[in-house]
């Protein structure tokens, strides 16, 4: 596979941005010609991503060489189907399927050369009380998943996200800090940072030596999805400014989802070229 120089950016497309009645090759084709560097799976809640994960050796190679006679690297997973199944609920059987996704999760990247396992930052389904048993929970079984992430060379990553038990990175360093693994990072997304009132250019401070890679959204106040770049809150600049000025040049991901009402293919393309704007006027490059 051909890999840029590390002056430029590194941009991934999120594969939920492109149809879901595609074929792989498809999908990986699209994302080169729209002028992406990778790939990020998406193993959601539904039952269809979800079995993925019990792939046979035989498909899951066919999907890596694809990918690598596409040149189309899949770098990165996220794992959102630990929010339909978090790893910290007080419902024992959502518990024990949550952490047979993640530990499954963790060997399918192995075996399919994904780099980065994105964790969902849910310890308790929506509705479920938030309690500091299921923050222990939480973390308990996060070491579980760790020990076998690190002996695997697969780096497990959280996500902020919009419940208040990680809606913003200060709460989530503190199990990084506990565990002070080189293979348990953070996964930012600045776009939910600005969408759950949280000052953006502070939170990625605090976490700026803990960061692995980065979701590139647009949100609104309380609304983190489905928003259209340059038509929410977060000041793009400011963010790439900041993301230059403390050298980060990981992996960047374009959190999108697929809008059959728009030209799919021009959708993407030109969310690439407004980000790298963004980033040529803040600096960044």
């Amino acid at each position: 596979m051909t890999y840029k120089n590390n002056h430029n950016p590194f941009l991934g497309l999120y594969e939920k941005a492109l149809p879901d009645n595609i074929k792989w090759e498809e999908k990986l084709l699209i994302t080169r010609k729209a002028g992406f560097d990778f790939m990020e799976m998406s193993i959601d809640e539904s039952d269809e991503r979800l079995e993925r994960l019990k792939w046979d050796k035989i498909k899951k190679k066919k999907l890596r060489d694809m990918a690598i006679e596409v040149d189309m690297p899949l770098i990165t997973m996220c794992l959102s189907g630990n929010r339909r199944f978090p790893i910290g609920s007080s419902y024992k059987n959502i518990q024990k399927r949550g952490m047979e996704i993640l530990i499954d999760a963790i060997y399918f990247a192995s075996h399919l050369g994904i780099r980065l396992v994105q964790v969902a930052g849910y310890d308790v389904v929506i509705g479920e009380e938030s309690t500091e048993e299921t923050k222990e929970n939480y973390n308990k079984n996060l070491k579980i998943a760790l020990k076998i992430a690190s002996s695997l060379g697969v780096m497990l990553a959280i996500e902020n996200v919009d419940v208040e038990f990680a809606d913003s990175l200060d709460k989530l360093l503190r199990y990084i800090e506990e565990n002070n693994s080189p293979w348990l990072q953070l996964y930012p997304d600045f776009g939910n940072l600005a969408a759950m009132g949280k000052d953006v250019i502070s939170q990625l401070s605090l976490a700026r030596s803990r960061i692995a890679a980065l979701h590139i959204k647009d949100t609104s106040k309380k609304v983190v999805r489905n928003v259209p770049y340059g038509q929410g809150i977060v000041d793009f600049i400011s963010v790439f400014a900041f993301l230059k000025k403390v050298s980060f040049s990981g992996p960047m991901v374009l959190e999108m989802w697929f809008d059959e009402d728009k030209d799919n293919f021009e959708t993407i393309k030109n969310a690439r070229l407004w980000v790298l704007k963004k980033m040529k006027e803040a600096g960044y490059f």
